[in-house]
């Protein structure tokens, strides 16, 4: 998850010093290739691997149970907590669920400041957008990794 997210501040940085307004295909070229990679991490080690906010632009980035909400929680009061580990939730089954803090970056701003200078793409694509009104060094999400087999190999280990 350091590498997912050391990947997402070194895309957005590219928007740095820019005067354009954000386009959708700026989109592809900075969010949508982190989403891409913490697909492949999930599949590449048979976990599953979300970004969640609570200001959320894209409905499946919502937390998807009360664990999840608890954890942005504390994320957003406490911003020295950087990652942390939690037991898997009774629908999840066996497993544990790790949750690393999304700070928002400068960059970020070009999309997620003001509600009013968001860029027209996401006024136009996005209705119901809540990924707004952000400020740098402020969480702006996290990612989720849920870890199936974690539990199973422990138990087997202390058996």
């Amino acid at each position: 998850m350091e590498q997912l997210d050391q990947m997402r501040i070194s895309l957005a940085s590219t928007l740095e010093g820019r005067t354009e307004e954000p386009t959708i295909e700026t989109m592809k070229e900075v969010c949508k290739p982190v989403g891409i990679r913490a697909v492949a991490i999930g599949k590449e080690n048979g976990w599953q691997v979300r970004q969640v906010a609570s200001k959320y632009r894209n409905p499946d980035h919502a937390p998807a149970n009360a664990q999840e909400r608890q954890v942005i929680d504390l994320f957003s009061r406490h911003p020295e907590i950087n990652g942390l580990w939690e037991p898997a939730v009774a629908e999840q089954g066996a497993g544990l669920n790790y949750y690393r803090r999304i700070n928002v970056e400068p960059s970020c701003l070009a999309c997620h400041g003001t509600k009013a200078s968001r860029p027209a793409f996401i006024k136009d694509n996005y209705p119901d957008d809540k990924a707004f009104d952000l400020a740098v060094g402020e969480l702006r999400g996290m990612y989720a990794v849920h870890l199936p087999e974690v539990q199973a190999a422990l138990a087997a280990a202390t058996s």
